[in-house]
């Protein structure tokens, strides 16, 4: 027999939930200031898009990520010949010498190709 959803808590969630997407702060960060468990945030933030009582908020506010970088080492002599471009999603074009180093380059273009940009 199936269990009759617990209506109170469902509202209670469901007012947490609305609370946070208001919010501009992280699951981790509500959870904390509100004391509630993070598990059951996920679980109840689960189950109420189950039921059809909770739908996806997409923010206007651009999502805070930290910036990426990655380490290059410069060479110390100038190439006499010229250099490789690329041109990457949404028309970015990289310039890249001669004898640049291989694994460096994909991390790099893989990062590129990630970026919103």
């Amino acid at each position: 027999m199936a269990r009759r959803p617990d209506v109170s808590k469902q509202d209670r969630w469901l007012e947490l939930m609305r609370l946070w997407q208001r919010s501009s702060t992280t699951v981790r960060e509500f959870c904390l200031r509100h004391q509630v468990n993070e598990a059951r945030f996920f679980s109840w933030r689960r189950v109420l898009r189950q039921r059809g009582l909770l739908d996806d908020v997409i923010s206007s506010k651009p999502s805070v990520r930290a910036p990426a970088f990655v380490k290059l080492t410069p060479l110390d002599a100038e190439p006499t010949t010229s250099p490789i471009e690329l041109v990457l999603n949404q028309g970015r074009l990289l310039r890249v010498r001669p004898r640049f180093d291989g694994d460096m380059l994909l991390q790099l273009v893989r990062l590129l190709e990630e970026s919103p940009c």
